[in-house]
């Protein structure tokens, strides 16, 4: 098993590099920020001042490498807007988008699992149709449209929620969190559902078919034979086998509720790292864009490995040192 995870290790470290080569010269081929950095009535020699201070007049390899010696280093350089490390920007934005991604991947959790358990232990039942029928709204709807319609319903209509911002926060362990004060629980109702619809439909959806793929398996049957009550055979036999996909997929769909929050956080005007990366786009501000990427990237990549390790915990059976 050792072995077998140095692999992937390896395995990610060049999937890392390959990305920094494909995120670098991607983000330096759209625009050019001199013409956002610069005052358009700046002379030549104003121009060639800033073009060297931020390094872009070195040929683009070189470039590249001093971007990699300063990843290495956790150096992303200074943002062309703020002034700042990009990476302390992104990193100052960080605990919104973690904390509206987790309450997303909870909503999905709570609701998704049981409500697809319980579609594909009763399948032919009217309330299961009902559930499956909903689950398609989920995937159906657009983002922005859903999120337009809970602003309209529960802030503007029923004045029950507000509609932006994070609201109250209280520190934890140096960090500002919205869920720990009720004017932020408020506040994060709102953008936390609109961001865990989909999410919320695609786990209802996958649990069923994973129900009904397992509970025809001989070891169910045997459960039943010999005598199992049916919450047991339901909660050790079926549930914990069906995990396995689910829990690849919430664990993929969880990178995914971060890198792409974008819209929810835009709408709701979250604080976030997917509204900053919006803004960073439009004034080309290349250090904090390349930052957020390639934390992305790290983000999937850890992701990956540690949904393998879930897959032993879960299932012996499986085996991270066997090929194929």
């Amino acid at each position: 098993m050792a072995t077998s995870l140095i692999r992937r290790l390896i395995q990610a470290l060049f999937v890392i590099i390959a990305m920094t080569i494909i995120v670098f010269i991607g983000v330096n081929v759209i625009g050019n920020p001199v013409d956002i950095l610069i005052n358009p009535d700046a002379n030549q020699a104003e121009r060639a001042r800033v073009i060297a201070f931020y390094g872009l007049d070195k040929p683009l390899w070189e470039q590249y490498l001093l971007f990699l010696r300063g990843l290495i280093h956790g150096d992303f350089g200074n943002s062309f807007v703020y002034g700042r490390p990009a990476l302390a920007i992104i990193l100052q934005r960080l605990p919104a988008t973690l904390e509206l991604a987790f309450s997303a991947l909870i909503i999905a959790i709570v609701i998704g699992i049981p409500l697809g358990l319980y579609a594909g232990l009763y399948p032919d039942r009217a309330s299961s149709h009902f559930i499956m029928s909903g689950s398609i709204l989920g995937f159906s709807l657009p983002t922005f449209w859903v999120g337009l319609m809970l602003i309209m319903l529960f802030s503007v209509d029923l004045g029950w929620l507000p509609s932006n911002g994070r609201g109250e926060t209280a520190p934890l362990f140096g960090i500002q969190w919205s869920f720990l004060t009720l004017d932020g629980l408020k506040h994060l109702i709102l953008p936390a559902i609109n961001l865990a619809l989909f999410k919320t439909s695609m786990v209802m959806r996958l649990t069923r078919a994973g129900v009904q793929e397992v509970l025809p398996q001989d070891y169910v049957k045997f459960a039943r034979a010999k005598g199992l009550r049916e919450r047991r055979i339901v909660f050790v036999h079926v549930l914990k086998n069906l995990m396995i996909p689910v829990v690849t997929i919430i664990g993929l769909e969880f990178g995914s509720l971060i890198a792409f929050s974008v819209v929810t956080e835009s709408i709701f005007a979250w604080p976030g790292m997917g509204r900053l990366i919006i803004e960073s786009i439009n004034l080309l501000d290349r250090p904090v864009i390349v930052a957020y990427l390639m934390m992305m990237v790290l983000l999937f990549v850890t992701i990956n490995f540690l949904t393998d390790i879930c897959y032993m915990l879960l299932d012996p059976r499986i085996r991270l040192d066997k090929k194929g």
